[in-house]
């Protein structure tokens, strides 16, 4: 019996490293007026970001609903494993809440543990790869959950954005609503700790956003690397190349904003997210 990783499509996770690790990515849901898509499976980040750019309307998200969650588990359970789920902030999306109910749709007892990471995006996805990096190494279902739990407070993920406006609107924005209303041209920098936005602090342009993000990437000692990008593929490579510099011989993981978290993020956003070593 193996316990297998389940987690949810704001994990940014990118495909070859959710298969090579046997995770199972649930997605939540992009609605543009009376279409509806599933992040990741119906709707690529690259045409997201078209369709967002080309929209009057901001699109929508959702939850995915807990038949699916508990679709997803039954199936892992008929395969003989245990499940440990793991999904973006409560404090951020329903997924959490519905991951719960899916697991109660199945009834009592069941080899399922579901953990609310407190983070999203590559933070979520790199729990979601120390999870089953644990799980492959043979570690129990309460010891996977253990070792997610304790190294929850270690991660770290910052954002630049170009505007705060799709964050705002969105409904997102948490703490970070102090930042609205600077100067123009001015680039805010967020922080998501406990599980909401904080704000970090303003910079003056795009190439200070992005220095920034390499000094907080590399002012610590660290597991594990990863960046994101919305739609600035240039910016993601430029921003391995500076941080791969200063930290030789590091694993970096690059990944993209998807199309849920797009929603809130928009066009031109970068971030990094890491665990810090204990």
């Amino acid at each position: 019996m193996a316990v297998k990783i389940v987690t949810d499509s704001t994990c940014d996770l990118p495909r070859e490293l959710v298969a090579r690790r046997g995770i199972t990515v649930v997605p939540l849901l992009v609605r543009f007026g009376a279409e509806t898509f599933r992040d990741g499976v119906d709707l690529a980040a690259d045409d997201f970001y078209k369709k967002l750019t080309g929209s009057k309307a901001l699109p929508t998200t959702a939850a995915p609903g807990p038949g699916v969650f508990a679709e997803a588990y039954q199936r892992l359970l008929a395969q003989g494993h245990e499940v440990l789920s793991i999904h973006v902030s409560s404090k951020l999306s329903a997924t959490y809440s519905s991951a719960l109910n899916g697991k109660d749709q199945l009834g009592p007892g069941k080899a399922i543990e579901v953990v609310d990471c407190l983070s999203v995006s590559m933070g979520l996805g790199l729990l979601a790869l120390l999870a089953a990096k644990a799980a492959q190494a043979g570690l129990s279902l309460a010891q996977v959950a253990e070792v997610v739990r304790k190294r929850m407070p270690d991660v770290k993920l910052y954002g630049a954005f170009d505007t705060l406006e799709y964050l705002h609107k969105g409904g997102r924005i948490g703490r970070a609503q102090a930042l609205l209303g600077s100067m123009l041209n001015l680039k805010p920098m967020v922080i998501v700790q406990d599980g909401e936005v904080h704000p970090l602090e303003r910079v003056r342009t795009r190439a200070k956003a992005m220095a920034r993000l390499v000094e907080l990437a590399t002012s610590t000692k660290t597991d594990e690397v990863a960046i994101i990008h919305a739609t600035t593929p240039a910016d993601l490579d430029d921003l391995a190349k500076r941080i791969g510099t200063a930290l030789p011989g590091k694993g970096m993981i690059k990944a993209q904003f998807g199309p849920v978290l797009g929603t809130y993020t928009g066009p031109g956003t970068m971030g990094v997210a890491f665990l810090e070593s204990r």
